[in-house]
């Protein structure tokens, strides 16, 4: 759990300190104890006021990644992280499949929209051509643990929309409309704060830490057929990328 705050940065203290403390619980840091430091001790670590601190160890309470307790200090609550693998064959269910008793997909919201040119580009598609978009929340146990913002081709896939809807799965939708099987492309990989409605669907604190997987899969013909961003609530998952 490193020192450095950056002052210039634009980012509030609080934000900064809760990040690096989440990484600290994430790693097991803390795990001799099972206590966060004190408020002295953690300012004195980042040079900044006990209020900060607090302000810090608030947002992650809020995250339900610490509790204070009355006369002891501030409890960490363990919480083990779900393991998402990242192969040529990458699903949701399938990937925590045996990891949680319950998953399930959830539309969000669908619309019909002109290909960017990033989207059209992925998918191989010309700048404009129509698209069906969805955005999803992807559930395990009840708990949400992603977000996703996926592109298909209208003309081969209009309708995935309410299939997805009805079934909560992306694979079951695809085999309704006749792909029933596909793989990876690519996956990109990077990581950012939480923000909009991503802090509201997955029930996160400003200052929060998404991983975000940019991905294009494709059928067996190598034909492209989905390109999705998708956002992992950073403290619930952690990535396996399978060779």
């Amino acid at each position: 759990m490193g020192k450095t705050i950056d002052r210039r940065s634009g980012v509030a203290l609080w934000r900064q300190i809760a990040d690096r403390m989440r990484l600290a619980i994430n790693n097991g840091d803390f795990d001799d104890s099972g206590m966060m430091p004190s408020e002295t001790t953690l300012a004195k670590k980042f040079g900044v006021n006990r209020h900060t601190v607090r302000s810090a160890l608030a947002s992650l309470s809020d995250e339900g990644m610490v509790r204070a307790v009355q006369g002891v200090g501030t409890l960490i609550e363990r919480r083990d992280r779900l393991t998402f693998p990242i192969s040529r064959r990458t699903r949701f269910s399938q990937g925590l499949g045996g990891q949680a008793k319950e998953l399930e997909g959830r539309l969000v919201e669908q619309s019909i929209e002109a290909a960017a040119p990033v989207v059209a580009k992925a998918l191989g598609l010309a700048v404009g051509a129509e698209c069906v978009r969805l955005e999803t929340v992807g559930m395990a146990d009840r708990k949400p643990i992603s977000t996703a913002t996926s592109f298909f081709p209208a003309n081969r896939f209009a309708g995935i929309g309410d299939i997805y809807a009805r079934t909560g799965s992306i694979t079951k939708a695809l085999a309704e409309l006749g792909v029933h099987d596909y793989v990876r492309q690519s996956t990109e990989i990077s990581a950012l704060h939480a923000e909009g409605i991503d802090l509201r669907l997955l029930k996160l604190s400003p200052g929060a830490i998404l991983l975000v997987t940019t991905a294009i899969n494709a059928d067996t013909d190598s034909r492209p057929i989905q390109y999705s961003r998708s956002r992992f609530a950073a403290d619930r998952v952690k990535f396996f990328v399978e060779t």
